[in-house]
């Protein structure tokens, strides 16, 4: 191990980020860095200034991304950056400091599903596993050398939001078992392989282009429909479809058992396997 990091700078929001932060804060009298937290996008029910406030921690609220991006870049000190649930780019010129060294969380098993919103796109495409993985970063998105990964099922009623919470239990997990070695630089880093050429998920794009008609597998439409299901976070545009000629948007939707189908305005029903339906609450738009 060369010169300890004098420094740990933690980015990131959500409950992952929270108990990351809290993890990295207990090992303050291990390794006797300076812990601080910069919370790059506000979130009205986040829990990490309030961590912050509680245990002493040092915070910054730094939405601007230039603003961020010079703070990071004017770092002298050895510095370990854990990006934590963050959408923030860091630019090559932080990346590539030698002072410097950033490790980050994605919701997928790299090399597959890099970017944006993977929990949704792997329900989408119908995977029966999927995982995190914690990699260190580089000037390319999400090419980094992998450094712990673990993996968990999709069942065949997941929601993206249902599948969000295990992967981010999942991060927690990965991070407190290779907190040490990426702290003490004897990381055994396994590459990501041959990453020309994959697919890049954008934010701005969505599962099935936002839309479904109601003649395909009903199956299909279920597992769109949750692939977008964040709950009461709006992560992506109400799905649409056509109902007698009619553009609408779905509001809602349930399996359901054929007992509580009913004549209802506004409501479609797909047979959904040979025991239940699909009901899709719709408004005209």
């Amino acid at each position: 191990m060369g010169e300890r990091f004098e420094r740990v700078v933690v980015i990131g929001y959500g409950k992952a980020a929270g108990n990351i932060l809290k993890y990295i804060e207990k090992q303050r009298t291990i390794y006797g860095y300076n812990l601080e937290f910069i919370e790059h996008e506000m979130h009205a029910l986040g829990i990490t200034k309030q961590i912050c406030e509680e245990t002493g921690i040092s915070y910054a609220c730094m939405p601007d991304k230039r603003e961020l991006a010079a703070y990071l870049c004017a770092v002298t000190e050895k510095t370990l950056i854990v990006s934590a649930s963050n959408n923030f780019l860091f630019p090559v010129q932080c990346v590539e400091k030698q002072n410097i060294t950033i490790i980050n969380f994605h919701n997928a098993l790299l090399p597959e599903y890099p970017g944006r919103n993977a929990p949704s796109w792997v329900i989408y495409m119908g995977e029966q596993e999927t995982g995190i993985t914690w990699h260190y970063v580089t000037a390319g998105i999400d090419e980094g050398n992998i450094i712990i990964q673990k993996r968990c099922g999709i069942g065949p009623e997941d929601k993206a939001y249902e599948l969000t919470q295990r992967l981010m239990d999942l991060a927690c997990e990965g991070f407190e078992e290779s907190f040490a070695a990426v702290l003490e630089e004897r990381v055994e880093t396994k590459s990501q392989g041959e990453i020309s050429g994959r697919r890049m998920y954008r934010s701005y794009e969505v599962p099935g282009e936002g839309f479904f008609t109601l003649d395909q597998e009903p199956e299909a439409v279920y597992r769109l429909l949750r692939s977008v299901d964040y709950g009461k976070n709006d992560i992506f545009p109400h799905l649409q479809t056509v109902v007698d000629g009619e553009r609408v948007e779905v509001i809602r939707y349930r399996k359901i058992v054929p007992e509580k189908k009913k004549d209802e305005a506004n409501v479609v029903y797909l047979p959904l396997g040979e025991k239940h339906f699909l009901k899709i609450k719709y408004r005209i738009l």
